[in-house]
């Protein structure tokens, strides 16, 4: 079964892509991506263990330290989609290396940083370079695999390294810290970022631009500050609650200007998200797939962290090798998934599955109690986990960019990135505060002690872990309603022009 977009013929000047879908090294392209694209989604948690080593080498207080986090999602989550569209734009090769220098740049002078500022200003830079260089790389591989076996191998690849990256992040930050230094979580990215443009330069032909490019302006600056808002105010949820002003204000502001970047999409001869892209069912599910993993994910990545670490008194680096099994989970399952079974059910049983697979390990982590056990209670529960987001995560990822004209490409997995961080940014202020406020209910009129923390602390963990279930499930049922039956074609418009 084929999949249609309800599109109208414009004349957008694009870039004409470099790549023959018959390219006889695409698999090492494949390789290339796969590195830039390890490198951004690791620098999201790499940092997190790294944290109380940089504190103290560079004195900044408990309050600030989230900024170190938050700096890079608010660059890299609200320019995401300028950063998809310059990339159509000015050439995918361009982009591509030019957010790899950047981003490595950056880590650069994080990694040399002096004090708290300059550190939190390299962390921004990183985010901002990430922007351009991931929707890049994804609109480079659904370009360059238009053949819909091949193309479910290499997103089943892909969406692998998107999935577990997180993982692979805490394991390095682990190994880094503990046996280097704090400032390798940012100095290791020069060595990825050598690697993909080597890479990139070698396979990646020159680009051409056809026409006169044209942004659109008002819709970027609408889009830009409408998520910057977001990200920000769900951030001041986090460290100042949901009670505050600045906290809705913020929320609603950003409502009310994407709100606004919406009506101008529909106007505007050049927009920077055309709607055609959205209003495919197929590609809105799979976008809402990629925003429901975001946000449940941190269920498993951020309070199994705390648990490994306060209640079992894991190592950095012990607590990054606990989560391999996750990651090889996922690699595995996404690969097979989309290999396999992709091209002979389609998209839609695998990602209901593998979202009711995922709810089923956040309930198994709900059983933890203080004295639990690593490979009697958490081990079954994170490959279970792995075996869910591998499911739904590469199938996602790949319908996400199936059927998008030439044009479109950049911007299209500009905003499967966009909806990643917008649901991650999400799951942190949403679980954090659910978690926080469990604690407390606990913790309320009974004697206090060591023995009522480490209770209360499991209890808000086990809390937070349960709506991360119930948020894969419902994302379940609510993906299984938009995606249709059957496989797409995923050849029929990303092979034009090429």
């Amino acid at each position: 079964m084929t999949f249609t977009d309800s599109r109208t013929t414009h004349q957008e000047p694009a870039a004409t892509d470099g790549i023959n879908p018959d390219h006889p090294r695409r698999w090492w392209i494949l390789a290339v991506l796969g590195v830039a694209q390890l490198m951004v989604i690791l620098d999201t948690t790499i940092v997190n263990i790294a944290m109380p080593s940089a504190q103290r080498d560079l004195g900044f207080s408990d309050g600030a330290r989230q900024w170190v986090i938050t700096a890079y999602a608010l660059a890299f989550g609200s320019l995401l989609l300028l950063g998809g569209r310059i990339a159509d734009l000015f050439g995918r090769r361009m982009a591509l290396l030019a957010g790899l220098a950047g981003f490595a740049a950056a880590s650069a002078v994080g990694g040399a940083a002096v004090n708290f500022g300059m550190l939190v200003a390299a962390r921004a830079s990183q985010g901002m370079f990430g922007a351009l260089l991931a929707p890049a790389g994804l609109s480079l591989l659904s370009t360059t695999f238009t053949e819909t076996r091949e193309r479910a191998r290499a997103f089943g690849i892909y969406g692998a390294i998107a999935g577990a990256g997180g993982a692979v992040g805490l394991l390095l930050g682990g190994v880094l810290t503990e046996y280097l230094d704090w400032r390798w979580c940012l100095y290791v990215n020069l060595v990825f970022a050598a690697v993909a443009i080597a890479g990139a330069a070698g396979l990646i032909r020159r680009q051409s631009v056809d026409g006169h490019p044209a942004l659109d302006l008002p819709g970027t600056l609408a889009v830009c500050a409408g998520l910057f808002s977001l990200v920000y105010g769900f951030a001041n949820a986090q460290t100042h609650s949901w009670s505050a002003p600045g906290t809705w204000a913020l929320l609603l502001t950003g409502a009310a200007l994407l709100a606004l970047f919406v009506a101008l999409e529909t106007k505007v001869a050049h927009p920077l998200l055309p709607m055609r892209v959205l209003l495919d069912r197929n590609r809105a599910g799979a976008y809402l797939t990629v925003f429901v993993v975001g946000v449940g994910v941190f269920g498993i990545f951020l309070f199994l962290t705390y648990y490994l670490q306060q209640n079992l008194g894991f190592s950095p680096i012990r607590t990054g090798l606990a989560f391999l099994p996750i990651v090889g989970a996922v690699m595995i399952t996404a690969t097979v998934a989309t290999s396999v079974l992709f091209p002979r059910v389609g998209p839609r049983p695998l990602i209901g599955l593998g979202m009711l697979t995922a709810a089923g390990g956040m309930l198994w982590l709900t059983t933890l109690e203080v004295h639990s056990t690593y490979l009697a209670d958490i081990l079954p529960a994170l490959v279970i986990a792995g075996v869910g987001l591998g499911l739904a995560m590469a199938p996602a990822m790949s319908t996400a960019t199936a059927g998008v004209e030439p044009d479109d490409a950049g911007v299209a997995s500009a905003t499967v990135n966009t909806a990643q961080q917008i649901g991650g940014s999400i799951g942190i202020a949403v679980l954090s505060t659910i978690a926080a406020t469990a604690a407390s209910d606990y913790a309320r009129g009974r004697a206090p002690g060591a023995d009522l923390l480490a209770r209360a602390a499991v209890h808000s963990y086990t809390t937070a872990f349960a709506w991360s279930a119930a948020i894969f499930a419902a994302g379940a049922v609510l993906c299984g309603l938009l995606v249709r039956p059957g496989v797409p074609d995923t050849t029929e418009v990303t092979s034009a022009g090429l």
